[in-house]
């Protein structure tokens, strides 16, 4: 499928199965690729029968050389509900890496159900020495059980392409006030502190200015911390699982390229109209299931 791109060109907004657009897009293209498929929770997924192109012994040289095998089956055995999950997600992360520049970074945003297993597959995957961070996003919003420590955060998984050339720069980054700034210098409370693994921010709020409608959006914070550490202006970023546009809105604010898709209706619906309202310009190209 032709999916329209050109890095001299428009941003696009992609309405299409994300697995075939991603593969009509030209190889290390992209400084930044965010992940926010949707999360493997329910736990009430009719199963599916997946093709496993990997040996289950893990004889053979798969992606990038690693043999990574047996780890895949390994996790398939002990929940198969990873297998469709995985089988599902792994196709898309490797045109990711193909798609990366080589300072390039990817990130995964997945629930806490799921981290466990994506990162010790993800580590076989891209290559151990390819991670870079486990990101906790911590929130304090709905329901809280008083039965259990009450979970309220999801976990960003960060990789890069390759270790010795990814770019990041944590003086762009957007800095935060400090928990106890009379420990620290006047000089230094005015300044805020540099972010650290742990990002604590607030949900969308449900009567907010962000809000869209849209299950599952992601606060522009959080991306805007993203794309500002691990790209440049003029960059071109990428997110396969649109949404509600979240990433485009905060590319497109800080003057980065974009490239994002969704088969959705709704989500495309939701993208036209917030990144019209925002003015920020794009291209929509729709792709039909038997387009080529």
């Amino acid at each position: 499928m032709n999916s329209g791109f050109s890095s001299e060109g428009p941003n696009l907004l992609i309405h299409a199965d994300n697995a075939r657009a991603l593969a009509g897009l030209p190889e290390a293209t992209f400084t930044v690729i965010y992940l926010d498929p949707p999360f493997n929770t329910g736990r009430t997924q009719v199963k599916r029968s997946t093709q496993n192109v990997r040996s289950e012994g893990g004889s053979v040289v798969g992606f990038k050389g690693e043999r990574y095998e047996r780890i895949v089956s390994d996790l398939k055995r002990y929940d198969d509900q990873f297998d469709d999950y995985w089988g599902f997600l792994e196709p898309r992360l490797q045109e990711c890496w193909r798609l990366l520049s080589e300072e390039g970074t990817i990130y995964l945003h997945l629930d806490y159900r799921e981290a466990h297993y994506a990162k010790v597959a993800l580590d076989a995957l891209f290559g151990r020495e390819c991670f870079l961070n486990e990101i906790i996003w911590a929130y304090d919003y709905g329901g809280k059980s008083t039965k259990r420590w009450p979970s309220k955060h999801d976990t960003i998984l960060v990789y890069v392409k390759y270790p010795k050339r990814y770019y990041f720069d944590s003086e762009a980054v957007d800095r935060e006030p400090y928990m106890a700034p009379g420990l620290v210098t006047a000089e230094k409370v005015a300044r805020g502190k540099l972010p650290t693994d742990v990002w604590w921010h607030t949900i969308v709020s449900p009567t907010g200015k962000e809000k869209t409608g849209y299950p599952s959006q992601k606060p522009e914070g959080i991306l805007r911390r993203i794309i500002q550490a691990s790209s440049r202006p003029g960059d071109w970023v990428l997110d396969p699982f649109a949404g509600s546009a979240t990433t485009a809105i905060v590319a497109g604010s800080l003057g980065r390229r974009f490239v994002t898709i969704d088969e959705n209706s709704e989500a495309i619906a939701v993208a036209e109209t917030r990144l019209a309202k925002a003015g920020i310009p794009f291209q929509l190209n729709r792709f039909s299931a038997t387009s080529s």
